[in-house]
């Protein structure tokens, strides 16, 4: 017989790292996911793991089999929990992540239609380093991210893309950068960022083939809504996402500084830890959510 709860457990501790960790993700006991790893080291006749402090770490069979029934256990979890959820009433709590930008602009609608077909929504808002730690530490089901997830442990969607685009005050850009108001001239003007790292405004220069040596920070806010306010009342230049800042454009309190010749963009992705889809509730707001955001 093939032993699928243990291969799961494996498949569990394998991402993990870590017997204890995979037992709680499993809802098992600690003593019964050791037994599941003795009963396929002894079936298979080799080690799958060695023993260390801080967890366990894979042996090349290890890996090798991870890497054979990895996809295909995990599509048949997935395929088995959506034809439960279609099945009986979705129920329980789904925790979700994300920038709270995106969120705010993209994901109220979706959520209130959970909500509506009886789930009960939980949302941690973060950047990058609160997004990962949750899905990686199992405290979040799913995770919008602006990065391409590659720990082993999560899957992931292509949600869509956000458009930068370099923009300031008109009053300030032909104040501080004359009639042209040319994304030229601003890389000496001071600037509005959402981080120390400067990271949007490096990304589009990086991509417009402009030096950043000269960039300086007039004003840092961790929240890029903040960063447009700041903007808007003549703090500096930034880049955003289009979606932050189409209503301003129209209303002219902002303008953009590049004419829209050049095209920078951010993917977004729909994270989520592999394991979690085996819960109907997720697998559920997995596919609803996609589909939302296709």
């Amino acid at each position: 017989m093939t032993p699928l709860v243990p291969l799961r457990t494996f498949l569990e501790v394998h991402r993990s790292r870590s017997i204890s960790r995979a037992a709680v993700s499993l809802g098992i006991t600690q003593p019964a996911a050791s037994a599941h790893i003795r009963t396929l080291e002894q079936q298979l006749g080799r080690p799958l793991f060695r023993r260390h402090a801080r967890g366990v770490e894979a042996t090349p069979a290890g890996d090798e089999l991870a890497a054979a029934i990895g996809a295909g256990l995990d599509g048949l979890e997935a395929t088995f929990s959506a034809l439960r959820a279609r099945a009986e009433a979705v129920v329980g709590t789904v925790r979700l992540a994300g920038p709270v930008e995106f969120l705010r602009a993209r994901m109220v609608e979706p959520l209130a239609r959970l909500t509506a077909a009886g789930l009960s929504v939980r949302v941690t808002l973060g950047g990058r380093d609160v997004i990962y730690r949750a899905l990686r530490e199992g405290a979040v089901d799913l995770a919008v991210t602006a990065s391409r997830p590659g720990e082993r442990g999560l899957g992931f969607a292509k949600i869509g893309e956000e458009r930068l685009v370099p923009v300031a005050a008109p009053a300030w850009a032909a104040r501080t950068l004359g009639d042209g108001a040319a994304l030229s001239a601003a890389l000496a003007a001071p600037a509005v960022a959402y981080d120390e790292d400067l990271s949007l405004l490096r990304r589009y220069l990086e991509a417009a083939r402009l030096s950043a040596d000269a960039l300086k920070a007039a004003a840092v806010a961790p929240n890029l809504r903040m960063v447009r306010d700041l903007v808007e009342a003549g703090c500096g230049w930034s880049v955003l996402p289009d979606y932050l800042v189409e209503d301003a454009l129209g209303a002219r309190r902002l303008r953009r500084l590049d004419e829209g010749r050049t095209r920078v963009t951010n993917a977004l992705y729909l994270a989520w830890p592999k394991a979690a889809l085996r819960h109907p509730r997720v697998s559920y707001t997995r596919e609803r959510l996609l589909e939302a955001l296709a």
